[in-house]
């Protein structure tokens, strides 16, 4: 069978739409997703119902209040589109995450307007990862309007969890036995095709001295003095840490920052608590039992080498896991995904696509860690550090969601041709 048509097929549906598909991701983008706090049901709603104009039903599954809220969160309506086409070929999800970090400070467009200026749409999401929300949706559009001959289906997977991890978006869908298709692609944010990414440790350390007033610092213990020995050791690791890397193209070496420190009651008192939050990025190699032994053993040995003043209480340090996000690996299934994301993204875009990991890390790793292959691969920019995820100013460029349209479609196409 002759591609070239099919596939050009596709690009002129796609170029014919994208006006449309440009109004899909600014309603998207207008209806606010910020997390935290996590109040994303309301979107999902949005969504079901932009969708159901393109003739789609959009299956809602509410995750219950009380996980919700127990994850620090508010409410997370997770989406499913399926679309069957003739029995034999594979199932293939398409997953895009809706909740997306406040947009802080420094903009000069509405982070909730959806503008247009200079070939680029601005807005909090139109980067990652609203846009591949419409990216998605119009290549499913793209494809079923060829009316051809396919096997196997697509589903898209519309979900609200990446930024806390992602237990209550696909692996709350894929834990239920909501779904389990036999190849994935999530959201990206460059040209690349992502095929491995870190994992990521974050734990809360809790470092309890005694109160003190300041003018008599020897009666207290300084939770604070007590958390400075503790930071010392942790950052002295990452001079280990460049000593250990990767073999896996595009990820070198592991890191460890304290991302969010409080503590203390006021000036003139010697802190009593200190609490420190800590993010490890773990490379594809280690193994996360043993990253987060050793980085409980440096912790200790810190603490315990503390002096409080004379009859002072020794420091006490209590550590808890608030997430553990495992490294994503490739799997010998994605050839074929990666193949055809590769092949027409070259022809589309006139430049070799590389396959490769990124030091991120996503949600993807709950698909790859159930055996379901997947890459990352969606609208963005040429590479990830260019990407303006969580940044003032995030924005899409138009030319980029077109042309990653297009190759989510041609893919699509390929994989699901009714040999």
């Amino acid at each position: 069978m002759n591609m070239t048509k099919p596939h050009q097929q596709l690009d002129v549906w796609i170029d014919a739409h994208f006006d449309e598909q440009l109004a899909f991701l600014q309603q998207l983008v207008r209806v606010p997703t910020d997390t935290p706090p996590g109040n994303n049901a309301p979107h999902a709603e949005r969504t079901a119902d932009l969708l159901q104009a393109f003739g789609y039903v959009a299956e809602k599954h509410a995750v219950p209040d009380a996980d919700v809220k127990t994850a620090g969160l508010q409410s997370i309506t997770n989406l499913i589109v399926r679309r069957r086409f003739a029995d034999g070929g594979p199932v293939i999800a398409l997953n895009a995450h809706g909740d997306v970090v406040p947009p802080g400070e420094g903009w000069t467009h509405d982070p909730y307007g959806g503008e247009i200026a200079d070939g680029a749409m601005y807005g909090r999401a139109t980067a990652v990862s609203k846009s591949d929300f419409s990216t998605f949706t119009f290549a499913l559009r793209a494809l079923e309007s060829l009316n051809a001959p396919l096997k196997g289906g697509v589903e898209l997977h519309f979900t609200y969890d990446e930024e806390f991890g992602g237990e209550l978006g696909p692996g709350w869908l894929l834990a239920k036995g909501l779904t389990k298709p036999d190849l994935m692609v999530a959201a990206g944010f460059s040209y690349q095709v992502v095929v491995a990414h870190n994992g990521c440790l974050q734990l809360e350390v809790t470092v309890q001295g005694e109160m003190a007033h300041a003018a008599i610092p020897d009666s207290g213990t300084d939770a604070l003095q007590g958390a400075t020995n503790i930071l010392n050791a942790l950052y002295a690791l990452n001079r280990d840490y460049l000593r250990v890397t990767s073999s896996v193209e595009g990820i070198s070496h592991p890191y460890l920052n304290v991302g969010l420190i409080s503590g203390g009651t006021n000036t003139n008192v010697i802190p009593g608590k200190v609490v420190l939050k800590l993010d490890r990025r773990m490379i594809p190699e280690e193994d996360p039992a043993q990253v987060e032994a050793a980085l409980r053993e440096t912790i200790a040995q810190a603490a315990a080498s503390f002096q409080p003043p004379r009859g002072g209480k020794a420091l006490r340090v209590d550590i808890k896991r608030m997430l553990l996000a495992r490294a994503m690996q490739p799997l010998a299934g994605n050839a074929a995904l990666v193949k055809a994301l590769q092949t027409h993204g070259e022809q589309v875009f006139g430049e070799p696509i590389p396959a490769l990991g990124t030091p991120l890390y996503t949600d993807v790793r709950l698909y790859v860690e159930r055996g379901i292959p997947g890459v990352i691969y969606g609208a963005g920019p040429r590479t990830v550090r260019e990407s303006n995820a969580k940044r003032a100013d995030e924005h899409v460029r138009l030319d980029d969601l077109r042309r990653a349209t297009k190759v989510i479609a041609r893919a699509l196409f390929d994989l699901l041709q009714a040999r």
